[in-house]
């Protein structure tokens, strides 16, 4: 029998009460390979970090990259880490063959033998380093020929996060499961825990809202939220501006009136014809200005200057001017708001929320609410673990959560 292919790899940190340590080593047995644990070092008090240093082994090169791929994204780093490895691109908008994929955790490279913070951290990007020897995420449109671009996964480490540790609040501890059963207020209470923490801290809270808000009769609430400073941007599509406005202007969603819950008359033209005014007045703010938009989520954004990206998708009517239509600049619009964020809140939308999630690193903690559970679960699906999930309609959440936080604290 050939001689085993080998590998050293360290882990440092809460590696054990986490589960990353128990993790990494299913990971290499469940690929074929063998591990020994050369060294453990575990932590004498709670914070203290414990060391590991562990022997991989397989039976081929192959199998043994394969291994070494699944421990990377749990903390394993190679015990004799050289500088990490770029490639110039060749091409603008596509990475060089063999490009390092990111995560959404914090990750660092090596560069001339010092471990580097990589900066825009986002998963599903590649690493670009400047000649500076700073490192950030990049999307692969935004490549240029040229940039030098992180290849393999030489000189890199990530740093999971220890959530399964200890649950020092109860928003950690509901992190990740989705169920219709859970105590819901106490869930709304811990949400607004973390908004006012957020806020106190001198970070954003971000807001991610579908149509549903306003034609469940949450868009007032929505529009209070944020004249009191716990919603400071907001992310949504050409319908929520649309009918928070055809409120605003007809007391309707979708034709429907929101004090009677009845179809009106012509209703169901009213919210062509918001988008028809606003358009005619030049956008939002113009029509916030003149006095025509006089209340509502848009007319409060713009008065309180609240950044917002709507971005647009194939079925908009319209749509209204600041739709971006642009798939890929609605992601980049988006980017540039992300910085300072520390608290997500999504609420009825499914694409959006997904899309955001894939934005956001993963210190940035997340509520999703939505009536349904397979919305929250294609989020954490898709990588943005963080995600606390809350099955609810609209208006019933938003409505206890302006209620927690309308209280003295």
């Amino acid at each position: 029998m050939s001689a085993p292919h080998v590998e050293y790899v360290e882990m440092t940190g809460h590696i054990v009460d986490s589960l990353l340590l128990p993790k990494v080593l299913d990971a290499i047995l469940s690929r074929g390979g063998r591990y020994n644990i050369e060294t453990l070092r575990l932590g004498q008090r709670q914070d203290d970090p414990s060391f590991a240093r562990i022997e991989v082994k397989a039976d081929t090169s192959e199998q043994l990259e394969a291994i070494l791929a699944d421990v990377h994204p749990h903390g394993a780093v190679a015990a004799d880490a050289s500088d990490c490895r770029t490639v110039a691109a060749d091409m603008d908008g596509a990475f060089p063959d063999g490009f390092y994929c990111s995560t959404n955790f914090r990750t660092q490279v090596k560069l001339n033998g010092e471990w580097v913070d990589v900066e825009d951290q986002e998963m599903d990007c590649g690493i670009a380093v400047d000649p500076e020897g700073a490192a950030r995420c990049v999307p692969m449109t935004a490549v240029k020929t040229g940039n030098r671009v992180l290849v393999g996964r030489a000189g890199t480490r990530v740093f999971p996060p220890e959530s399964e540790m200890r649950k020092h609040e109860l928003f950690e501890f509901m992190a990740s499961p989705v169920s219709s059963e859970r105590p819901k207020a106490v869930s709304v209470r811990e949400i607004a825990i973390a908004m006012r923490k957020t806020r106190a801290a001198g970070d954003r809270v971000l807001a991610v809202l579908g149509p549903a808000v306003v034609h469940t009769g949450g868009a007032e609430l929505v529009a209070k939220m944020v004249r009191d400073g716990f919603i400071n941007v907001l992310f949504a599509g050409n319908a929520l501006a649309t009918h928070d406005m055809e409120q605003a202007f007809y007391g309707t969603s979708l034709g429907v009136s929101l004090d009677k819950g009845l179809p009106t008359d012509e209703g169901h033209e009213h919210h062509l014809r918001t988008i028809n005014t606003i358009r005619r007045m030049g956008g939002i703010k113009k029509a916030v200005e003149t006095g025509k938009l006089t209340s509502g989520i848009m007319f409060e954004c713009v008065k309180r200057d609240v950044p917002y990206v709507l971005a647009g998708s194939i079925r908009d009517d319209g749509p209204l001017p600041e739709v971006v239509t642009d798939a890929l600049a609605a992601q980049d619009a988006m980017r540039r708001l992300i910085p300072g964020v520390g608290f997500c809140l999504m609420v009825a939308t499914t694409l959006h929320s997904i899309a955001v999630g894939n934005l956001l690193p993963a210190w940035v903690k997340v509520a999703c609410v939505d009536i349904s559970p397979a919305t929250v679960t294609k989020l954490m699906d898709r990588g943005s673990t963080q995600t606390v999930g809350i099955v609810s309609d609209a208006e019933p959440f938003i409505r206890a959560l302006v209620a927690e936080l309308d209280k003295p604290v």
